[in-house]
């Protein structure tokens, strides 16, 4: 079975999410079953407190991290809620590996990556045989990001300014063709 990894990189804030939760709805009206996990900033009085992550399946919704975490690993300003993390986000991708066509991992950075749950997570997913489309930090800052980015089975977008809002079909593109020479789940 061939297994693609479609990296999605580039600046903060710059549509990386809005780019992955395209390339997964055009993909579950093609009929494809996408399971994994997204996350997404959250604000209060116009400044950013945090993280929120989701279970695209079950539709559950905890805290990746957040500036007043009680505890939990530092990155930053915010403490990483590792309980959510483990709980929503490895357990949505364990479940889309055994269920889904494409598996969704948004993101893989150093806040995600302080679970060691989360990192064998994705090193399941990435060889699991099945497309992988995720995130992933942009700077290569430690050696499981460098050696995703460098696997001979990922392709790295980078999503700028320019190519946000066209980036997507390029993806949609290149993960149907692979798909459509796999069985369905």
């Amino acid at each position: 079975m061939q297994n693609h990894v479609a990296l999605i990189t580039g600046a903060p804030s710059v549509g990386k999410t809005t780019v992955i939760k395209k390339v997964a709805e055009a993909l579950k009206s093609l009929g494809y079953q996408v399971g994994g996990m997204t996350t997404e900033e959250k604000r209060e009085g116009g400044m950013r407190i945090g993280f929120q992550i989701l279970d695209l399946k079950a539709q559950e919704r905890g805290w990746l991290a957040r500036v007043n975490q009680p505890t939990g690993p530092r990155i930053g300003k915010y403490i990483v809620n590792l309980n959510d993390l483990e709980n929503i986000g490895t357990e949505a991708i364990q479940n889309a590996i055994q269920t889904a066509d494409v598996i969704v991992i948004d993101e893989i950075g150093l806040m995600e990556l302080s679970s060691q749950a989360f990192e064998q997570a994705v090193l399941l997913a990435l060889d699991s045989g099945k497309p992988v489309l995720a995130t992933i930090h942009h700077k290569a800052t430690n050696a499981m990001i460098r050696n995703i980015k460098t696997r001979p089975d990922a392709e790295v977008f980078e999503v700028t300014m320019e190519n946000r809002n066209t980036v997507h079909n390029l993806i949609i593109e290149k993960i149907t063709k692979i798909l459509s020479r796999q069985p369905k789940c």
